[in-house]
């Protein structure tokens, strides 16, 4: 398929969706804690979930517990970037172990030397933001490569205004590849929209298993569609369940 738009794409009964949240689903804000998404929309990805024979996931790089908070409990949730999986209908389990203090120490040094930075634990991964300080980007890149050097497989993770220290197994791509390989995912055509760098491996994995990417707003992509922007990926969802 041609790059174009994501009007192009008509979701069939043997399809697996797998949707990023920030950015994707919701437009992103300066605080993290506010976004929440519209009621229409939690009912369309649920009444969609059900379409698709429970083949739906949203894949985010939020902590599992609060992603779980912001979403129906109708679908497939993935938080750290496809560490924890919680099923529908299932219970959030104990949040795990936060990164080791030798990760956390030059974190916490760059927020304290750059005001407006912030840090944000999600589990055992560690995010820096920088959206309110923009002139801090390349302090707090710097702060977090030494974190990642500082214990064995850890990676950093740029994005938006934000840069993470998480575990190596945390990947996107490879949480889509676990997925797709088991019910009810399993046989289906993976379709993957995502709006950051790091949706990128869950894209070229649901790519690699003969299915879609779609990218969300502007900047390069292996996707061969795009998607204006969350608005844009809103009404899409509304159409495809049915609305």
């Amino acid at each position: 398929m041609s790059r174009g738009d994501l009007e192009a794409l008509a979701l069939g009964p043997a399809d697996a969706l797998f949707l990023d949240f920030d950015g994707t689903l919701v437009e992103i804000g300066p605080d993290p804690d506010a976004i929440t998404l519209p009621p229409a929309t939690a009912e369309d990805l649920a009444r969609l979930a059900a379409r698709l024979g429970g083949a739906l996931a949203v894949i985010s790089g939020r902590d599992l517990r609060d992603l779980a908070r912001r979403t129906p409990d109708a679908l497939w949730r993935l938080g750290g970037h496809g560490l924890e999986a919680l099923a529908p209908g299932a219970a959030p389990p104990p949040a795990p172990a936060p990164p080791p203090a030798a990760v956390l120490g030059p974190l916490r040094a760059a927020v304290a030397a750059h005001p407006g930075t912030r840090l944000e634990l999600k589990g055992p991964v560690a995010a820096l933001h920088y959206r309110a300080a923009p002139e801090a980007e390349a302090a707090c890149q710097a702060a977090a490569r030494v974190a990642a050097q500082a214990v064995p497989d850890h990676v950093v993770q740029a994005g938006k205004r934000v840069v993470e220290v998480k575990p190596a197994a945390a990947s996107k791509g490879a949480a889509l590849r676990r997925m797709m390989a088991a019910p009810p995912f399993a046989g289906r055509r993976p379709v993957m929209l995502g709006d950051d760098a790091t949706d990128e491996d869950a894209m070229r994995a649901a790519l690699d298993l003969g299915g879609l990417a779609v990218k969300v707003g502007a900047g390069d992509s292996v996707a061969p569609l795009r998607a204006a922007s969350p608005a844009a990926v809103r009404a899409w969802l509304a159409r495809a369940a049915g609305r």
